[in-house]
């Protein structure tokens, strides 16, 4: 095995890795079912400036780890030059022993820009010249054909009018499906700044005057049905800690709300809960897959938020008491109104690994192989320690072979190779399992096993069987 840097075998330790990667892992497409990229710029195939707004433009990753280098915010997010701010970001990138975004910005160089040296002060001005140079060929639409991106979810608002997935619907020469994912978080949020005013927004979409709960649902389930007619797969839950209060009135509490009241924790709760179990039986009823992301502590720095405004790199991990319960509970209230839909769980604890891949076997049916889904290493969690700790803690409490892989989560179209990490830990923990004797040596079966993780599982899962070409 080459000791060159960051060479092909990068992570692969043994033989049988090496086989399941470059054979199996390697060619297999990318479903990419949760993300945050615009799709404007798809349809408009954007062309980047320059490496600064392709790389750190919206990247909260680095922003905060150059701020843990002591870079001034001019260089981060401030009126600083794009190569002043490239030059901040390679003063800070050696540092990054250990830390995930030294492979991920390597392994982009190195795919989109055929660069394999190291990024240095040193080397800093020549990547940035080699790399400039070849943005003008390199085409949002190029970079997804390039990545073998089949189909991507992107987070939508229920209240948005989806007029570039539209556009891209409508566009033979789309680059792959771009599909919309219902994100109502704003609906749920009765006890956050701003509630009613959205509510007057969400209601001009839907046609529908929201002055009570009945008119709240009937408005979520005409944008929920324009969603699905544009395709959508997915919905999507950004919740700050698991919940599930039985006790409260939703109709009293919300309207509450409406006139102007300020309500309780608990009554907050409460009709979360209500309104979480009642889109459940309707993404049930649509086919539409849930998912449930939990665990974020966000804006802990009041003067930062102030001033940069949420998503600006000052979100951490919760370790809310009780999650186990509550999550216990809350799925359990929604399968005995009406069942579960596909739901994919994940927590920005890692503490909770255990706990959700053991709860999931609670509510797995014979409807679909893997129904409910420990999700795979979320945010603080996608480095090589969070993704190789939650596949442990899933094979060791579920059946690790039906698992749908991973996902990008990311504002940036430079991303995807997060997916080849994910897909050479994968195979070098199966290679390492057989090298000591935990599992048989058998190639056909384990190539399909890596096939079916990297792509084919979140096809069935989704339900895109019909909407891509079969793999030849």
């Amino acid at each position: 095995m080459s000791n060159a840097f960051m060479h092909q075998d990068f992570l692969l330790t043994t033989t049988i890795a090496r086989t399941l990667y470059h054979t199996h892992a390697k060619p297999m497409p990318i479903i990419d079912y949760h993300c945050h990229i615009d799709p404007r710029q798809i349809a408009e195939d954007h062309v980047f400036r320059d490496l600064t707004e392709a790389w750190l433009g919206g990247d909260h990753y680095k922003w905060r780890v150059m701020r843990a280098n002591g870079v001034e915010e001019r260089f981060i997010t401030g009126d600083a030059s794009p190569y002043e701010k490239f030059e901040a970001w390679a003063n800070t990138l050696p540092g990054l022993i250990g830390n995930p975004l030294y492979h991920w910005t390597h392994l982009e160089l190195q795919r989109y820009f055929g660069i394999s040296e190291p990024l240095t002060p040193e080397t800093c001005q020549n990547i940035w010249e080699r790399a400039n140079a070849q943005l003008s060929g390199l085409s949002v639409r190029e970079i997804i054909r390039r990545s073998k991106v089949k189909a991507l979810c992107t987070t939508d608002d229920p209240a948005g009018d989806l007029r570039w997935h539209q556009t891209l619907r409508d566009d033979p020469d789309s680059p792959c499906l771009v599909l919309p994912a219902f994100r109502p978080d704003r609906t749920l949020n009765i006890d956050k700044p701003g509630f009613t005013d959205y509510l007057k927004t969400l209601g001009k979409a839907a046609g529908v005057p929201i002055d009570s709960l009945d008119a709240l649902k009937t408005a979520l389930n005409k944008r929920l049905t324009f969603f699905v007619e544009m395709g959508c797969k997915a919905a999507d839950h950004g919740l700050d800690y698991m919940m599930c209060e039985a006790n409260g009135n939703a109709d009293a509490i919300f309207k509450k709300a409406l006139s102007g009241e300020a309500v309780s924790l608990k009554e907050a709760e409460a009709f979360k809960t209500h309104l979480l179990c009642f889109l459940a039986q309707r993404y049930r009823e649509e086919g539409i897959v849930m998912q449930l992301h939990f665990g974020a502590a966000r804006n802990n720095n009041p003067i930062a938020f102030q001033t940069l405004g949420p998503d600006t790199g000052f979100d951490a991990i919760w370790g809310a008491p009780n999650t186990g319960a509550a999550l216990g509970a809350l799925l359990g209230r929604m399968e005995s109104q009406g069942g579960l839909p596909k739901t994919i769980l994940y927590s920005l604890n890692p503490t909770d690994n255990a706990q959700i891949a053991a709860m999931i076997g609670c509510f797995q049916t014979a409807e679909h192989k893997g129904k409910i889904q420990h999700g795979s290493a979320w945010w603080f969690n996608d480095s090589k320690t969070g993704m190789t700790e939650q596949i442990v803690n899933l094979a060791n409490h579920s059946v690790l072979a039906h698992f749908i892989g991973m996902l990008t989560d990311s504002r940036s179209f430079l991303s995807y190779t997060r997916h080849e990490y994910f897909r050479r830990i994968l195979c070098d923990m199966l290679g390492s399992w057989v090298e000591q004797g935990e599992y048989p040596r058998d190639m056909a079966y384990l190539g399909q096993v890596v096939k079916d993780i990297s792509y084919h599982n979140a096809v069935r899962y989704l339900g895109l069987e019909n909407n891509l070409e079969p793999l030849r």
